[in-house]
C-alpha cells in the first residue's frame, strides 16, 4: 500500500513539474513572439511611409521634360506588387514563410527600382534643383535608412524567439503549443552592387530583366569622354 502511495506521489510530482516547464515555456514565448510581431509591425509602418511618399515623388519627376518612362512605370508596378503582396492581416506575415518571401521580394523591387530613379535623376539638373524634388528626397533617404535599422531589430527579435523555440525542453513542446519558426529579412541579392548606368547606345546592356535593365542617359547629358593616354602625354610635352 505503502509502496503505491509512494509512486503515486512520485507520478504526481512528475506531472506538476512538467506542467511548470510547459508553462513556462508557454509563457516565454508568447512573449518572444509578441515582440517579434510588434518589431514586424514597425518595419510595416516604414514600409508604408515610403509607399505614402511615392506619389509625390512619381509627379515631381514627371515634370522633368524627357524624364525615362520605363524607370516611372518600373516604380509604379513595383508598388503595386507590393500590395498584391501583402495578405489583409500583416501580423500574420512573419508565422507564414512563404507570404513572408512573397512580400521580402516585393519589397527588395520596390527599393531597387526607387534607387534606379534616382540615378537617373543625376542627369536632370534642372529636376535637382527643385525644392520639392529634393525635400522628396531626403525624406525618401531617410526613410531608407530608418527601413533597414527596423528589419535589423526585427531580425534579432525573430532570432531570439526561434532559439528559445529550439531549446530544450521547448522544442518538444513548441509545435504541439502552435509557435512556428518566424522567418527572417535577408539582405538583396543585388545590395552590393551598384546600378549600372549605360551612357550610350554602344554601351552593352547591363544584363537584366524587368526593372533591373541598364539606365541611359538623355543625349545632351552626357559625359565627357576621357582623352587616350597616348594624346594625353603629346599634350604634356
Amino acid at each position: 500500500m505503502k509502496k503505491g502511495l509512494g509512486c503515486l506521489a512520485a507520478a504526481v510530482v512528475v506531472v506538476v513539474i512538467l506542467a511548470v516547464v510547459a508553462a513556462g515555456s508557454y509563457n516565454r514565448l508568447v512573449a518572444l513572439s509578441q515582440a517579434v510581431d510588434a518589431q514586424g509591425a514597425q518595419v510595416e509602418s516604414v514600409y508604408q511611409r515610403r509607399a505614402d511618399l511615392i506619389p509625390n515623388l512619381v509627379a515631381t519627376v514627371q515634370g522633368a521634360a524627357n524624364f525615362e518612362k520605363s524607370t516611372l512605370e518600373a516604380v509604379t508596378k513595383a508598388r503595386a506588387s507590393v500590395g498584391q503582396a501583402a495578405p489583409p492581416n500583416a501580423a500574420s506575415i512573419p508565422n507564414d514563410p512563404a507570404a513572408f518571401a512573397r512580400f521580402q521580394a516585393a519589397q527588395d523591387q520596390l527599393s531597387g527600382a526607387l534607387s534606379r530613379l534616382l540615378v537617373v535623376a543625376e542627369a536632370y539638373p534642372d529636376l535637382k534643383a527643385t525644392q520639392n524634388f529634393r525635400d522628396l528626397q531626403a525624406q525618401l533617404e531617410g526613410t531608407e535608412n530608418r527601413i533597414s535599422v527596423e528589419r535589423m531589430r526585427y531580425n534579432d527579435a525573430a532570432r531570439e524567439y526561434n532559439t528559445a523555440r529550439q531549446r530544450f525542453p521547448t522544442a518538444l513542446l513548441a509545435g504541439a503549443m502552435g509557435f512556428h519558426e518566424k522567418g527572417y529579412f535577408k539582405a538583396q541579392p543585388e545590395a552590393a552592387q551598384a546600378p549600372k548606368v549605360a551612357l550610350g547606345p554602344d554601351d552593352p546592356p547591363s544584363g537584366g530583366g524587368g526593372v533591373s535593365g541598364r539606365l541611359r542617359v538623355p543625349r545632351g547629358r552626357r559625359r565627357a569622354r576621357p582623352v587616350p593616354p597616348a594624346r594625353a602625354r603629346a599634350l604634356l610635352q
